[in-house]
This record gives C-alpha cells, structure tokens and sequence, in this order.
C-alpha cells in the first residue's frame, strides 16, 4: 500500500501531466477552478493535500473523472463491478488544514455517472467556506451529527438521514456531534456532459435540411420555412 506521502507525490504528477497534456497553463487553471496558483502549485509538488471539492473542481477543468487523477490511464471506460473491503481498503487522503478525511469507494471512470466518497469529518471544525462545483450530490450520514449548509439554509442530520443538493449552489458541511462523523456522498456528474438534443436530429428536421442544402438553401431559412408550413 503506497504511502501518503507517495499517494499525494502521485497525485499531483498525474495533475501535472494532464494539465500539460491540454496546453493549461497554472495560472488558467487556477482561474478556471476558482483555486489559487500557489495551491495548485503546491498541489502537484504533493507538498499539500485537498479535499474532494477541490479535487472534483480541478477535475471539471481537466475534462476527467475524478478516479483519473488517481488510477491514471486505464483501459476501463466505464465501472462494470467495483468491491472494497475490510481487508483492502481504498487509500485514505487526508486535508491537513481541516483535518477531515476520505476516501473514493467506487465509481470515477470515464463514463462512470457517479463517484462515491467515504468522508470522516473532524471533532473540531476548521473548514468554513462554501464551495461549488458541477453537478448533483447525495449525502448520507453513517455516524455522528451534521450541518448541512446550502445556500442560505441549514440542515441538521443524524445516522440514518440524507440530503440531496444541487452542488452548483455554494455549500458546506460540519460535524456538529461530540465525535468524529462520518459521511458517504456520492456525486454525479454535471447534466451539462449529457448530450443534447439538435434539432437535425429530429426526423423531419433533417429532411428538411437535407432537401435545403440539396437545393442550395439555407438551412437556417429552410427549418423556419418547415415549421410555417406546419
């Protein structure tokens, strides 16, 4: 099992490498993820870890999965059966500056509509900013008591309850129990990758274009002129 301090140090070359890859340059993903470029920095150093906000925020950025920035390239595009257990569990990261932890359960390929996250929150809160980011998120709280901050409104959960969010509204979870809590989330990806519907793509509106650009017409003039004529 590698190491934390090899699991960060991998983490961030793997950032690093896909940020190349895409001609980014640090400064623009910082902008982009709404990060600073001295943490981003440190980041893929692995000088510093981060939590799964910011993490699924960079990931939005480099047009992967979360998983990816971890597994690397894989040959799998999609999850067919994913099993963790006792005995091997999946590596835990730490944020040192809330002291709150976890670790992805499942899910974070490519074509994966979901990622799953266990996250165990400190006794002592020490994050206090709301974040956003793509997508929706379910949370269900396995042990302790949690605030769930969404927006303007607050929600007070136990073992056994659940909120579900729209994660592009600014958000914040904390452990308001005597003990640590403990989290599972799980987070789609953003319905913005879902591919949407043209309007060429409609039976009737691509005979019309076709007998449009066939005759020299604008498509554009033509789709209108077919809706006139009903």
């Amino acid at each position: 099992m590698q190491s934390p301090a090899d699991s960060l140090a991998g983490l961030g070359a793997r950032i690093r490498s896909l940020r190349k890859e895409r001609g980014i340059q640090l400064n623009e993903l910082a902008e982009r993820s709404q990060l600073s470029s001295a943490f981003l920095s440190r980041l893929e150093r692995g000088r510093v870890s981060t939590s799964v906000a910011n993490l699924i925020r960079i990931a939005q950025v480099l047009e992967v999965a979360v998983g990816e920035l971890f597994d690397g390239e894989s040959s799998v595009s999609r999850s067919e059966a994913t099993v963790h257990t006792m005995e091997e569990p999946s590596p835990e990261q730490s944020t040192v500056s809330t002291g709150y932890r976890w670790r992805l359960l499942a899910g974070g390929m490519p074509n994966d509509d979901l990622e799953i996250f266990h996250l165990v929150f400190p006794k002592k809160n020490r994050m206090e900013v709301l974040v956003s980011h793509q997508g929706q998120e379910y949370c269900y709280v396995l042990s302790g008591k949690v605030r769930f901050i969404v927006d303007t409104k607050a929600f007070e959960l136990g073992p056994g309850e659940g909120i579900l969010a729209n994660s592009e509204i600014p958000h914040r979870a904390e452990n308001i129990g005597r003990d640590e809590a403990q989290v599972l989330m799980v987070v789609t990806k953003s319905q913005s990758r879902v591919e949407h519907f043209d309007w060429w793509k409609a039976p009737a509106a691509a005979k019309i274009a076709a007998k449009a650009l066939a005759n020299g017409v604008d498509v554009g003039a033509a789709k209108r002129s077919g809706k006139r004529g009903g």
